[in-house]
């Protein structure tokens, strides 16, 4: 378990139970007592009062009402909000908008500014419009979790993107490709990118990728992309 994950077990823990001692914690979340105590220490200074009773082995108790004061949130989990919220956005309008973009600015406001500046570079490649009414979504199945980790890295750092992709019949291939944009019609979601060995834009359904896995040691440049006048550029 990362630390991030065990830090969140320890609160979770907390919240649930009233009370635990730090040896309670260390077994639940597969720690050693040191490492709770860091991660305790770590807590309090996030905002959240946790108290600890006197003497060794005593209890340590959570306020039910403190709450996390700096940010914990990933490029990749911010950008999920606002793909999200931009998606729904381009269905027909989204309840309660101005409330979401009041919230999401307020989370890119405590963001320190190295990922501050990647969230820009990552909004920089989103791009959304409407999907044609003739357009068959008969076939559209769940994406794969693994895509946005691997989007942000690809993106981010321009490395090569490799994944295995089955077509509209079926049929499944691997593909060796350089991430530029991606494109959201909703309900569909695309990846556009430049296929070295056809030398063009290639655009794959979300969907229908899978496996997908960066390519170490491989760069490209970002080449531009031309959309229809329909399709706007989420600005950051």
């Amino acid at each position: 378990m990362n630390t991030r994950r065990r830090q969140d077990a320890i609160v979770r823990s907390l919240r649930r139970t009233g009370t635990a001692t730090i040896a309670e914690l260390a077994e639940q979340v597969g720690a050693s007592r040191r490492t709770v105590l860091r991660d305790i220490a770590a807590l309090r200074e996030e905002g959240f009062v946790i108290h600890a009773e006197p003497g060794r082995g005593s209890g340590l108790q959570l306020d039910p009402h403190s709450v996390q004061t700096t940010t914990r949130l990933s490029v990749a989990e911010i950008f999920a909000l606002l793909i999200s919220v931009a998606s729904m956005r381009a269905a027909g309008g989204i309840p309660f908008a101005g409330l979401a973009d009041a919230g999401l600015a307020k989370i890119e406001k405590a963001l320190p500014a190295d990922k501050l500046r990647d969230l820009r570079r990552f909004l920089d490649c989103l791009y959304v419009g409407q999907l044609a009414p003739e357009v068959d979504i008969s076939d559209m199945g769940a994406m794969d979790p693994a895509l946005l980790p691997a989007f942000e890295t690809a993106f981010l750092n321009r490395q090569r993107l490799s994944f295995s992709y089955r077509d509209a019949k079926g049929a499944r291939s691997h593909r060796d490709v350089e991430p530029q944009a991606l494109l959201i019609l909703p309900p569909l979601w695309y990846l556009v990118a430049w296929d070295p060995s056809a030398e063009d834009f290639r655009h794959f359904r979300m969907d229908r990728i899978s496996k997908p896995r960066c390519t170490p040691d491989t760069t490209f440049r970002r080449r531009h992309v031309t959309f229809a006048k329909s399709v706007r550029r989420v600005k950051g």
